[in-house]
């Protein structure tokens, strides 16, 4: 088990299409006895609407990448919810040693919801609003919504473009290298620089573990079982480690 007993919580984060969901099936397949919770892609292209919408009409996704400064503020609001209601479920049958989610409330935040203001498409009304209430539920849900560290999948935008068009997802036909180039920046300047101007206190300690996944790592063995070693090494260090009190944001 993890701290004091208590399972691990981890977010596994990236770019769009880094690789995390290959990442998801290699954990599943090197610690079975993990949890893994991954994003529910398939309810933002299908939210659940009235009866009369017509076919499509719910992809949130699609409407997302179609009208940006219509939908950001929508989409990241639903997104977070999201991501917090799967952080905070309480999974049934026995309990797992490591929860791994794929992406986190503070990604939301700190890489997709502050590139869409940054880029015009969040007004700074939104902006001020989304991060009003993402502080006030995180400072109030405490403990429970902390994580104790994060597996950071790093690759470089035009190899994560590379996948993104092998995969073909409908919604992402018109996403350009430009865009992955602002993500990648942005999850740079939050996991690696540690500004203190942009992060919850929590936060600025957060241990991190990158890994390095430009290459095939799909189709290399020997590649999975060195990165596989890494999150098992890191993974251990973080046992048995006391949980910090849950300080006030900023």
């Amino acid at each position: 088990m993890g701290r004091c007993g208590a399972a691990l919580r981890l977010a596994l984060e990236g770019n769009i299409a880094v690789g995390k969901s290959t990442f998801l099936r290699l954990l599943g397949r090197a610690f079975p006895e993990w949890r893994l919770v991954a994003e529910p892609v398939a309810q933002w292209q299908k939210v659940a609407a009235g009866a009369e919408e017509a076919p499509g009409s719910g992809n949130l996704l699609q409407r997302l990448y179609q009208e940006p400064s219509r939908w950001s503020f929508t989409f990241q609001t639903f997104s977070c919810l999201g991501r917090l209601k799967a952080q905070l479920e309480r999974p049934a049958g026995p309990s797992a040693p490591v929860r791994v989610f794929e992406r986190s409330v503070y990604s939301d935040r700190y890489v997709f919801a502050k590139n869409l203001f940054e880029t015009g498409h969040l007004d700074m009304l939104e902006w001020a609003i989304y991060q009003e209430w993402h502080s006030f539920l995180l400072q109030e849900l405490g403990d429970r919504a902390t994580l104790h560290g994060f597996l950071y999948l790093r690759a470089t935008p035009q190899r994560c473009l590379e996948r993104l068009q092998r995969r073909a997802r409908v919604e992402e036909r018109g996403v350009q290298l430009l865009y992955l180039q602002q993500l990648h920046t942005q999850h740079e300047h939050w996991l690696l620089e540690r500004s203190t101007k942009v992060h919850f206190a929590d936060m600025r300690h957060m241990p991190i573990l990158v890994l390095d996944v430009d290459g095939d790592f799909e189709q290399d063995a020997a590649m999975q079982d060195i990165l596989m070693a890494q999150v098992e090494s890191f993974v251990n260090s973080l046992q048995n480690k006391p949980v910090p009190p849950h300080p006030d944001p900023f």
